[in-house]
């Protein structure tokens, strides 16, 4: 093949690079930008749910927020305590502003000239819900990962830590390219579904019943084709539950440990999204359909991580002759 020739394909490539990305550069770029934006339709949701009338009664706090001071430990459940007392009296006016924060975040992150600052936002404001109202996500309690331990107001965090642009235009996934780089990515995946494993084994979320007595608490207060689900995966697991929770283990544990190997991180990810997806139908999708669920839980967020660290493809084949 002749230079020119050579010259006339690589020139192809490049036009077409960015005809398929729509003219942001690189396919990583696209690829953050979409996530970005996932990321911010999640958060349109959770400010969503927050406008609902439920949120801005005294039971919302009593209800909602004040158990996550009896699953924490006493030092760290007084500033709990102290914060319901006083909110409570005012709680209208505290809870719209909570609904306006989660709004200016995804706002935030639709638009690349504020994304920074709405990840920012994000991270700070993710960990101190994180501890006032989801109680350290039942971190201490022995919280199983159905329910959304370790805190799927964590995993908001995790996300714009690994989302941040960083400017590196040249990285395998889009987390590779974050501010952690590759090793640091990994290593907080691995610590997730490690996690994800322990939790799946304690004594409490493991024993017989366990996941049947869990599953069918939640039907209360949902719409009877959420029930049925309910009442399906009740019966599935029903006398299984030490089973299930080795299976789900041995599941996290593989995706934890698969990472590591690019001939297996695609397999990883296919089997975190399916996991992902048992996971948020245990827990009834967030309870979104209750009129009193407060954001959509871990499900789609573990979702979203999985294809944060998603292979992009690659373009680079070497010119032949």
């Amino acid at each position: 093949m002749s230079t020119h020739a050579v010259q006339s394909a690589v020139s192809e490539r490049e036009r077409g690079d960015v005809i398929a990305t729509n003219g942001t550069g690189t396919r990583l770029e696209a690829r953050r930008h979409s996530l970005h934006i996932a990321l911010g339709v999640i958060w349109l949701v959770d400010a969503a749910l927050q406008f609902q009338p439920f949120m801005f009664t005294r039971a919302f706090v009593t209800g909602a927020l004040a158990p996550a001071a009896s699953s924490s430990p006493w030092l760290l459940a007084q500033p709990i305590v102290w914060a319901d007392h006083f909110m409570v009296h005012d709680i209208a006016w505290w809870n719209t502003l909570y609904a306006l924060v989660q709004l200016l975040i995804a706002v935030g992150l639709f638009w690349r000239p504020t994304v920074r600052v709405a990840l920012a936002t994000s991270i700070v404001w993710s960990i101190a819900v994180w501890w006032f109202a989801e109680g350290f996500g039942g971190v201490f309690t022995g919280g199983s990962p159905l329910a959304g331990q370790p805190g799927a107001v964590l995993l908001y965090a995790l996300l714009a830590v690994l989302l941040w642009p960083t400017g590196v235009d040249d990285a395998a996934t889009v987390v590779d390219a974050g501010p952690w780089g590759r090793r640091g990515a990994i290593a907080a995946w691995m610590v997730l579904w490690v996690d994800f494993a322990v939790y799946f084994l304690v004594p409490a979320n493991r024993a017989p019943q366990a996941m049947h007595d869990a599953l069918s608490s939640m039907a209360a207060g949902e719409p009877g084709w959420v029930q049925s689900i309910d009442h399906g995966l009740a019966t599935l697991v029903a006398g299984r539950g030490l089973a299930f929770s080795i299976g789900l283990a041995l599941c996290s544990l593989a995706v934890a440990l698969a990472i590591v190997s690019p001939s297996l991180v695609r397999t990883a990810l296919v089997v975190a999204l399916v996991v992902a997806a048992f996971i948020w139908l245990a827990q009834d999708f967030g309870g979104i359909f209750t009129s009193q669920g407060t954001d959509v839980n871990s499900g789609p967020l573990i979702a979203l991580l999985a294809w944060s660290y998603w292979p992009l493809s690659n373009r680079r084949r070497a010119a032949g002759c």
